[in-house]
């Protein structure tokens, strides 16, 4: 039998009075606690435990994990119900080189339309990533950063994508977190990516933000396969 989990009194909520809104809310604090780790990779999401921490029944508990699903950040199983879903290597990769091609076909068009405050707003919001020390912050922040590039883009098709893809890649920040815990060793490449942008070097940002973020995703793709060698022996 599972022990009883000590959930920070952030993650304990009560029901919006709006019934239609409840799951969504859920779903957030179900994010916001994979985001902080009280749930890690491969553990389960029981249904029990997670209604009775939000004060809400089951049923919206349920949508909720099942809306998690669909994005990729838990997997269902027959016999362990919800599981938060472990990153692999191979799709820390296929991640990592979609993410990139997208952000290459948003830039393009959005640069010419950011405006002076919206450079102001997108570096405040690279800064934010590049200091924080919390998955939930960073999430939001990256979340921010690339609305107001994705906004000026124009493109809703590869809007929509992005933020599915961006969704799918929940599960990869509490790592980048442990991995670069300080602004020295944080990858820059939103600041890198902005700051060039501002001066119309668009083709020299996305050079460097593509070879800031591959770099990054190397370490990880290395933690990740020494992680799977360990729990394999």
């Amino acid at each position: 039998m599972e022990e009883a989990r000590a959930w920070p009194s952030q993650f304990r909520t009560n029901a919006p009075q709006h019934a239609d809104k409840v799951p969504v809310v859920v779903m957030k604090k179900i994010r916001d606690a994979i985001l902080d780790e009280v749930f890690k990779p491969g553990e389960r999401l029981p249904e029990v435990e997670l209604a009775e921490a939000f004060k809400v029944s089951r049923s919206p508990v349920r949508e909720a994990l099942l809306a998690l699903e669909k994005e990729g950040t838990v997997v269902m199983s027959p016999y362990r119900g919800a599981i938060v879903k472990p990153l692999s290597p191979e799709e820390a990769l296929d991640i990592a080189e979609l993410r990139l091609a997208l952000i290459a076909l948003a830039i393009k068009p959005a640069y010419r339309h950011l405006s002076p405050a919206d450079f102001d707003r997108a570096s405040e919001l690279a800064k934010r990533i590049l200091r924080t020390r919390s998955a939930g912050e960073f999430f939001e922040s990256n979340r921010c950063f690339w609305a107001i590039i994705l906004e000026k883009a124009r493109r809703p098709i590869l809007d929509e994508t992005f933020r599915q893809l961006d969704d799918r890649a929940t599960r990869y920040i509490p790592l980048l977190i442990k991995l670069f815990p300080t602004p020295e060793v944080r990858p820059p490449q939103h600041q890198v990516l902005i700051e060039l942008c501002r001066q119309d070097k668009v083709a020299e940002a996305l050079r460097a933000f593509r070879r800031i973020y591959l770099e990054a995703t190397h370490q990880v793709i290395v933690h990740l396969q020494a992680r799977q060698l360990a729990d394999a022996s």
